[in-house]
């Protein structure tokens, strides 16, 4: 946590980008956010320099056949230590990025696609004109400069396209990487590295008869989340892993778009989680399984000591229930599945994931520490609004995704979405499908926006004026999204129909989860994921269930500026659930 950060860092952090001199709401910072930052910063002296493109290119994902169209980032590195990029050999996702804390960084990205595009550091720390806003989106042939100091711990984070209405799409065709961060607190731990440190990025896809991916923009599997019908570990189908004996470190990210996995072992062994998101955890947790939803990491200590060569064991998305909604299971049920909502794979199916195959006997391997890294426990001792908490409310009203009974508005926030830098906030994530009082008041703390006030004095939503944002183009109306939302209200689906699990991921410094309230869950359903929930670590996202209210302590320290909230159900994203926090 930034408490640790000395006064020289904070220093540099509060001058660098926003910084200090953007101290009124919102014309000076909109008159900066409005500049797409095409060159370097004098002064700024990286430890770190790559050079990033996103371009079409073609690559051989499945075994046979012909090669498969895909979106791809390729990067050099210009500057910095010589193991800060790991590419993944014939494969569409992007190198693995391997920071250490402290490092400052510089990405050079260029755009060779043919619409805009943006990268968002998912799990890192960085100033607002680092983040991935997608009010910096660039187009064809321009480039922007990121410039940034690694302030995480040790763990691991995931990065991808964050283009406003694109986003879903380039991350299925291949816009996605990983990031590692290491610091001096994970070396004395001497946990396993080297060949012994391995990515796990899960995703679903499906492909034609011609190996090329398939992405519908229908209505129903767009409000839904799209669902693939084949899995790929790593960019590559039926992954399979040769180990010794020993222990191992995987770095499991959900990087599909909007399937959700529950990870187990086929004969019921336990799974240890050492780190989640993008930190390590104070001790080893043992799971019966872990759930991990899109955009979540966990980092898995895997022992196979003691299994006999020529052993295998594979790991499973295993079977779980409650996750969407009773309309959809009620179409299931009857075999009336619409579309790619009908498949092979359907949330919470069991089907494999990896394969891992004992391939050579070894005498040592390193033991599973007791205790991992210090860390720094929040309460709400530590926030200044206990007793008023910030909302995230979850609604789905005619099929209309919504955060707070809005969708998102690149020029727009809320009363209650302006925070003070340096406080440290309780925020709470609930459902609110129109049922007035149901969760304890829910959407009245909000002043009228339970049913989207008409205009913008009935919610306290302000409209940043003189804003002038490149995003703008790209799609987004007055009200942000809501023009796709008008188009799903004919529908007639109304909120408990549609009430379905979210993946909630808040931009900038990570949070801590507080508690969970289950008064309003299925419990049948909720104990088939109850015991995967891993909450005693450092998070960026975290999946709310149905009924469930999850409460969370987050700071917001060390940067000014406008900080994405959003369900990472990217289809959902797309679609305007997202909105944003101003830090001033």
């Amino acid at each position: 946590m930034s408490n640790n950060i000395n006064r020289s860092r904070r220093q540099f952090l509060q001058h660098s980008m926003l910084g200090a001199a953007v101290a009124a709401f919102p014309s000076l910072l909109l008159a900066d956010a409005g500049k797409i930052k095409s060159s370097a910063t004098p002064g700024f002296n990286p430890d770190v320099e790559i050079e990033f493109t996103a371009q079409p290119a073609q690559v051989g994902i499945l075994s046979s056949g012909p090669a498969t169209q895909v979106q791809k980032f390729f990067a050099t590195l210009r500057r910095g230590p010589a193991n800060t990029l790991t590419q993944l050999p014939g494969n569409y996702l992007g190198p693995v990025l391997n920071f250490q804390q402290g490092q400052k960084v510089r990405v050079f990205f260029n755009n060779k696609l043919n619409e805009p595009s943006i990268i968002h550091w998912h799990g890192l720390h960085v100033p607002q004109h680092s983040d991935g806003h997608p009010m910096y989106s660039i187009d064809t042939g321009e480039q922007f400069v990121y410039e940034f100091e690694v302030l995480n711990r040790a763990g691991t984070s995931f990065y991808h396209s964050h283009s406003h209405n694109l986003t879903a799409e380039q991350v299925y065709r291949g816009l996605a990487g990983l990031i590692v961060v290491s610091d001096n607190d994970e070396a004395k731990l001497e946990l396993p590295s080297g060949e012994y440190d391995l990515p796990l990025v899960i995703q679903d896809r499906s492909f034609d008869n011609q190996n090329q991916l398939q992405y519908l923009h229908m209505m129903p599997e767009r409000i839904m989340g799209f669902l693939g019908d084949t899995i790929l570990v790593n960019g590559k189908p039926n992954a399979e892993f040769s180990v010794k004996s020993r222990a191992y470190r995987f770095r499991a990210a959900n990087g599909s778009n909007s399937r959700i996995y529950k990870l187990g072992w086929e004969d019921g062994t336990p799974l240890t989680a050492i780190g989640t998101d993008a930190g390590l955890l104070a001790k080893p947790e043992t799971r019966p399984y872990i759930m991990l939803a899109p955009g979540e990491r966990v980092d898995l200590w895997l022992d196979f000591s003691g299994r006999a060569v020529g052993s295998q064991l594979t790991l499973y998305s295993l079977p779980y229930s409650g996750v969407m909604p009773g309309m959809h299971d009620k179409m299931h049920k009857d075999g009336k599945g619409m579309g790619m909502m009908h498949n092979r794979l359907p949330q919470g199916g069991k089907f494999p994931i990896a394969v891992f195959k004992v391939s050579e006997k070894v005498g040592e391997s390193p033991k599973l520490p007791e205790k991992l890294v210090p860390f720094q426990r929040l309460t709400e001792r530590d926030v200044d609004n206990a007793a008023n908490p910030l909302p995230i409310a979850i609604s789905m009203q005619h099929m209309k995704p919504l955060l707070n009974g809005k969708s998102f508005a690149m020029d727009r926030v809320m009363d209650f979405e302006k925070v003070a830098l340096g406080s440290i906030k309780k925020i709470k994530i609930f459902h609110d499908h129109g049922s007035e009082g149901q969760h304890g008041g829910g959407m009245g703390m909000m002043g009228g926006m339970q049913h989207g006030g008409k205009n913008n004095s009935e919610s306290g939503e302000h409209n940043m004026a003189g804003m002038g944002m490149r995003g703008m183009r790209h799609g987004d109306s007055e009200h942000g999204s809501d023009s796709g939302g008008q188009q799903m209200g004919g529908m007639g689906m109304g909120g408990g129909m549609m009430e379905m699990a979210h993946p909630i991921h808040l931009h900038g410094q990570q949070y801590q989860i507080l508690s969970r309230n289950t008064d309003q869950v299925k419990p049948a359903d909720y104990g088939t994921v109850k015991d995967g929930f891993i909450d005693s670590g450092w998070k960026d996202t975290v999946l709310v269930m149905p009924g469930e209210t999850v409460e969370i302590v987050k700071p917001f320290q060390d940067y000014k500026g406008l900080f994405l909230y959003h369900c990472h159900n990217l289809e959902h994203e797309d679609l305007g659930m997202m909105r944003q926090f101003y830090i001033g």
